[in-house]
């Protein structure tokens, strides 16, 4: 499992990006249950290094920390920029040797600079994603999605879908339960709609209404009960037409897909932290039947119900 982190940082580092990292991987949160990582910055040499917003940084390691690393992040970069020989270096020789990496935004490109999207579905900033396609021709560039996990490469789009990656490397490593605790502190949203290609329609979806953030709570508390689009449309007053023109304006996607996410995300919890059979915990979540969950379940997490219990109840109890 996960357990020591290093990110590679060099000269024209976006700090956002950084302090994302900083934020999921380098906080110790051990009285709540999770794991405490290793966790450090490295740079081509210690000391002092320049970020994108004017001001400096003071960087203790160099990349001989990389070595011990279970997991290799690069943040947002200028694309434009030339990637320093070692870090490349430093890169290939961690995916060599079976290391997780991670990329947020423009640190795609580092990562495709060093070969290692060749042959690989990623993703990045939408503004930079044909220039991606164009500098790395054998790699698959997704531009409307958050994130894409090509194992062991997680590659994710601009700003705050680098969160959306961490969350999810944390969910794959450790389970919903120790995800949902993370996004709480940070809070934000466990996990937007989607898996591994969550798909928007525009990069900030276009809304001139209000928004629909009651009702998908109340959603979320009433999973287990029919949750129709024209019951969902009447307790917005809306016709049916109108409600699902808002709803995919608002989520990026059809009440149905949300709806069933959210019920896979609760089918998850339960899974950690019971031990109730699988049918039940498909007619709590609203699925009605264990097969229904399983197909869904299958899905999302490419895995069944049972092994996925088997894999984070442990952990979660």
């Amino acid at each position: 499992m996960l357990s020591n982190v290093a990110v590679v940082v060099y000269d024209a580092v976006a700090p956002f990006e950084l302090g994302v990292l900083c934020e999921a991987f380098g906080v110790d949160r051990s009285e709540e249950g999770l794991p405490a990582l290793e966790f450090a910055v490295c740079a081509p040499r210690a000391g002092r290094l320049a970020t994108t917003a004017g001001f400096d940084l003071h960087v203790e390691h160099d990349l001989a920390r990389v070595a011990d690393a279970d997991l290799v992040a690069v943040p947002a970069v200028a694309q434009s920029g030339e990637v320093p020989a070692d870090v490349l270096d430093a890169l290939r020789a961690a995916h060599e040797r079976g290391a997780r990496l991670l990329s947020i935004c423009t640190g795609a490109f580092a990562l495709g600079e060093a070969g290692l999207l060749d042959g690989r579905t990623c993703t990045t900033h939408w503004m930079h994603s044909a220039e991606l396609a164009e500098r790395f021709p054998l790699a698959d560039v997704v531009p409307e999605v958050l994130y894409v996990d090509a194992d062991p490469v997680i590659t994710s789009a601009g700003s705050a879908a680098g969160l959306d990656a961490c969350l999810h490397v944390w969910r794959k490593e450790y389970g919903a339960h120790a995800a949902s605790l993370i996004a709480r502190r940070m809070v934000v949203p466990p996990q937007r709609d989607g898996g591994q290609a969550q798909f928007i329609d525009h990069p900030v979806p276009p809304c001139d209404a209000e928004t629909l953030g009651p009702l998908l709570t109340w959603i979320t508390k009433n999973l287990g009960k029919p949750l129709s689009v024209d019951l969902l449309a009447r307790r917005s007053s809306m016709s049916g037409r109108t409600f699902a023109r808002r709803f995919r304006a608002e989520t990026g996607t059809t009440p149905h897909s949300w709806i069933t996410r959210q019920r896979v995300l609760r089918a998850e919890e339960l899974l950690e932290e019971t031990d109730r059979p699988v049918e039940w915990i498909a007619e709590e979540v609203g699925f009605g039947n264990a097969a229904t969950l399983r197909h869904h379940f299958g899905q999302v997490r490419a895995i069944s119900p049972q092994r996925y219990r088997r894999t984070f109840r442990s952990a979660s109890a």
